[in-house]
């Protein structure tokens, strides 16, 4: 339990999995930093793994005095050397200490691991955020890109043809997880966050009102599987007044690279989304990754966000904050 800030509020430290009711909780909490911020505070990853039983988390949550939830830090620890954290505070509750309480409580939770970092996002850079790293000591590490394209501007040209003897299927469940996840983890061998999805985290975006399988298409040549290209559909109102596609994830095993895979599962999936009537398209890189920007400017995309990461230069691994 970390001391009550000025405002009279408390962090406590629970478990995995939280219960329905504090999982409600915490999803309204981040709904109305949203709200608030024009910015989605929690990423993907945490809020599945809010009532994850396998999800290697610790959930802080802060509350003040009479009970009402203000503020909300997840700690990923399944890494020896580097915790994820997200955190986010109440709009109503900011400039009070509550930010300070959960970043000092998710680094007390980070350094019960000797020697382990603890590396902070803030979703769209906000200045609250960067005030509250700057102030921790903690300086930008990492850079990440929303880039957006609108399919009436995409380049007018047939999409890039697959290599000789590949054909591509939509993903059937309960058939290609395994063989799915084992490209993946090789194309993202070296991804910090990709790089780790496991089974559960697969199942659990499965089970997600998104998902659709017609729009995760694999490459495969004589059975087996080179590539893919996954895409997502937010509703209205997660990026804008109009629902918005995604490109969520393109892979390409190493062993297949070189062959233009990867520009044509863009291609298809930038088909896909089009085709099912929507106006715009997002996807996320790394801001230093030069050729990757490159090839989607070229296909139309400019930078529309940004995520910056805060913590220890030099350490894999991340968090995220909106305070």
């Amino acid at each position: 339990m970390v001391e009550p800030t000025k405002a009279r509020v408390a962090v406590a430290a629970h478990p995995a999995p939280l219960e329905p009711a504090a999982a409600d909780a915490v999803r309204a909490l981040a709904a109305a930093a949203a709200g608030h911020d024009e910015v989605a505070p929690l990423s993907e990853q945490p809020l599945l793994s809010l009532e994850s039983p396998e999800a290697p988390v610790v959930h802080l949550l802060a509350g003040t005095l009479e009970g009402p939830l203000v503020g909300y830090a997840q700690v990923d620890v399944g890494s020896a050397s580097t915790a994820r954290a997200e955190l986010v505070v109440h709009p109503d509750h900011r400039r009070a200490g509550v930010g300070r309480a959960l970043l000092d409580a998710a680094l007390a939770t980070a350094g019960e691991t000797p020697g382990r970092a603890l590396h902070v996002w803030a979703h769209g850079d906000l200045p609250a955020a960067r005030a509250l790293a700057e102030a921790a000591g903690m300086p930008v590490v990492r850079e990440l890109w929303q880039m957006r394209l609108t399919l009436a501007d995409r380049p007018a040209r047939p999409d890039r043809p697959f290599p000789p003897g590949v054909t591509v299927r939509a993903f059937e469940p309960g058939r290609d997880e395994e063989a799915w996840r084992r490209v993946n983890s090789r194309a993202f061998a070296h991804h910090p966050e990709q790089g780790r999805m496991t089974s559960a985290d697969l199942r659990a975006r499965e089970a997600e009102p998104w998902f659709d399988p017609a729009g995760f298409l694999l490459a495969e040549r004589d059975g087996v599987l080179l590539g893919s290209v996954w895409t997502k559909v937010h509703p209205a109102g997660e990026h804008g007044p109009d629902p918005v596609g995604e490109v969520y994830v393109v892979g390409v095993d190493p062993d297949a690279q070189g062959l233009g895979l990867g520009g044509a599962l863009t291609d298809r999936g930038l088909t896909h989304l089009a085709d099912a009537g929507l106006a715009a398209v997002i996807l996320y890189t790394e801001a230093d990754n030069e050729v990757a920007v490159r090839t989607y400017r070229r296909a139309g995309f400019e930078r529309s966000a940004v995520d910056v990461m805060f913590g220890t230069p030099g350490s894999p691994g991340s968090a995220t904050m909106s305070a």
